[in-house]
């Protein structure tokens, strides 16, 4: 028995390309917060005071994952491929995960900075 595919009458097809300036937009967002990544990974790491303890490390580590998850982010942005919506969206996972991991890490560093000044 055969399936009827019934679609929405305003859904892109399958593979439409996004409008002008998502790409672009969506690489600007992700320097940005690369850059913003490594500066603060270069500050708890090299800068701040205090002892390294498990949970330092734990946040160092979150935030080595989030440059790592923005750089696929970045590469797959790049990508000729991705001016399909489909594999755009993809991206934008890759993109929200580096997101959640900087933001837990950097989360647990300023919990563990703000313990340590009141000791």
């Amino acid at each position: 028995m055969a399936r009827l595919k019934l679609s929405e009458p305003d859904a892109k097809p399958a593979g439409a390309p996004l409008p002008a300036g998502y790409r672009q937009g969506v690489i600007s967002a992700i320097t940005v917060l690369l850059g913003f990544s490594l500066l603060f990974l270069r500050y708890w790491g090299f800068e701040a005071e205090g002892e390294w303890t498990a949970a330092s490390v734990v946040a160092t580590a979150l935030l080595a994952v989030a440059i790592l998850l923005e750089l696929v982010a970045l590469w797959r942005s790049l990508q000729p491929r991705d001016d399909d919506e489909i594999v755009y969206r993809i991206t934008l996972r890759w993109f929200l995960a580096s997101i959640l991991a900087l933001l837990a890490g950097v989360a647990l560093a300023g919990l563990i900075a703000s313990h340590a000044m009141n000791l």
